[in-house]
């Protein structure tokens, strides 16, 4: 007859097991922000939880026939299970880790995939969440952002651009002027206009020029597109986009456009839609940003106390004080973190 006293060993190891896949939890909930710390815990969660079971069933107080029969039975579930899920769970586990392998992409990055744009907000073991264009979130599994061509917007810079199909009626240098003047408005550096495509009804051109700021995309493609449809409109030229078809009873020299073009006063102070659409994922980049800074200054620390070991003993005033600089600058970045985590 089995005592109480037999079953401690089984209850110590799954109350120990509890705690210890607490703790994993609560450090993985910490962690969803960064990409690597995320996938570690979640990776030791699924192993510590293994472990725990493994461990409990041996130490219950049965036979070891009966225990060897169990554990073979677990072996052989967990092999049917890795076996079925093989093309979902497994394979998209599979892809996160070569994906945080790669690191094709971080957190505040935009990004396109299989018709899908928005800004990275996080990433984990079977899936990457993005913020897209209506600030919602969308959970992309990691096997499609492996499979499929994922296009990352440039982190120093991205170009702009919009299209626009005019009448054949209007010479190619005239709009190319109209087009290149719209493009410096809006704020695009090294503006350039192409002549796209010849239509049956009118020729497709292309206006565009790089841009700086990255965290705004929607608002400079906004800007290029405010900005066309004023110059040209204002040149008294018709944008035949995406075609004309109606049939209109009109004298041979009558045009298409607004009867008044009115000149769109902007205000450089107004918080831009990006702000908003995106602001998880921007919050993402910058705990991102600020984990980036602090392993320089780490690097930076070491590389300087290596210098002062070198220097001869009345060579080192410099280099400490220096050294001192650095370390003040890593610790007020760690309290940033510190603080950002509260």
């Amino acid at each position: 007859m089995l005592g109480l006293n037999d079953y401690i060993p089984a209850l110590s190891t799954l109350l120990v097991g509890a705690l210890v896949l607490l703790v994993l939890s609560r450090l993985s909930h910490r962690g969803t922000s960064s990409d690597g710390r995320s996938l570690v815990f979640q990776l030791l969660f699924w192993g510590v939880g293994l472990a725990v079971l493994v461990a409990l069933i041996a130490a219950l107080p049965i036979d070891s026939e009966v225990r060897g029969q169990i554990l073979s039975l677990l072996g052989v579930v967990l092999t049917a299970i890795i076996a079925l899920s093989s093309t979902t769970f497994v394979s998209n586990a599979m892809a996160g880790i070569m994906l945080q392998a790669t690191r094709p992409f971080k957190p505040g990055d935009f990004i396109f995939v299989d018709g899908v744009f928005g800004r990275v907000a996080r990433r984990s073991l079977v899936s990457t969440r993005i913020q897209t264009e209506t600030r919602d979130f969308t959970n992309l599994p990691n096997l499609l952002l492996v499979t499929q061509p994922v296009t990352v917007q440039h982190r120093e810079g991205t170009i702009i651009q919009a299209e626009v199909s005019l009448g054949y009626d209007v010479h190619h240098g005239v709009a190319e002027r109209e087009l290149l003047l719209a493009a410096e408005a809006a704020g695009l550096h090294d503006p350039y206009v192409l002549v796209v495509e010849l239509l049956d009804h009118a020729v497709v051109y292309r206006a565009a020029g790089f841009l700086e700021d990255v965290d705004n995309p929607l608002t400079a493609r906004s800007q290029l597109r405010r900005k066309m449809l004023d110059g040209l409109h204002g040149a008294g030229l018709e944008i035949a986009s995406p075609s004309i078809v109606a049939q209109r009873q009109q004298a041979g020299d009558t045009q298409t456009m607004p009867t008044r073009v009115a000149r769109h006063t902007e205000s450089s102070g107004e918080e831009t839609p990006e702000a908003k659409i995106f602001d998880s994922a921007h919050a993402a980049a910058s705990e991102e940003a600020l984990r980036e800074e602090i392993r320089d200054a780490h690097a930076a620390v070491d590389a300087q106390r290596e210098k002062v070991k070198s220097l001869a003993a009345g060579e080192r005033e410099q280099a400490e004080l220096d050294l001192e600089r650095l370390q003040q600058k890593l610790q007020w970045l760690e309290s940033q973190t510190a603080s950002e985590t509260e």
